[in-house]
């Protein structure tokens, strides 16, 4: 996968900003660490200033499907994940 973060479904140029400073600078290196993973860099760095809707926004990217079409299962799949990781 080649192209710019921005340009994926869901993200725009600040997501993309924000994932180059936690070293997240190409689709490619999004879909290679995951949407959890990246949200808990995100989470490290930028704190209280990124919510779940960031992660599901990733989610939905990697994924190619609208923020709001994740269906709840996955959701909370990926909540479970979060709050494992901590």
């Amino acid at each position: 996968m080649s192209g710019r973060i921005r340009d994926m479904r869901n993200l725009g140029p600040a997501t993309e900003r924000m994932l180059a400073e936690v070293d997240i600078c190409s689709p490619e290196d999004l879909r290679q660490l995951g949407a959890v993973a990246a949200y808990r860099r995100l989470k490290f760095r930028f704190g209280r200033g990124v919510s779940l809707n960031a992660l599901y926004a990733m989610e939905g990217a990697l994924s190619d499907r609208d923020w709001r079409e994740i269906d709840r299962g996955l959701k909370e799949l990926v909540d479970r994940k979060e709050e494992g990781s901590r």
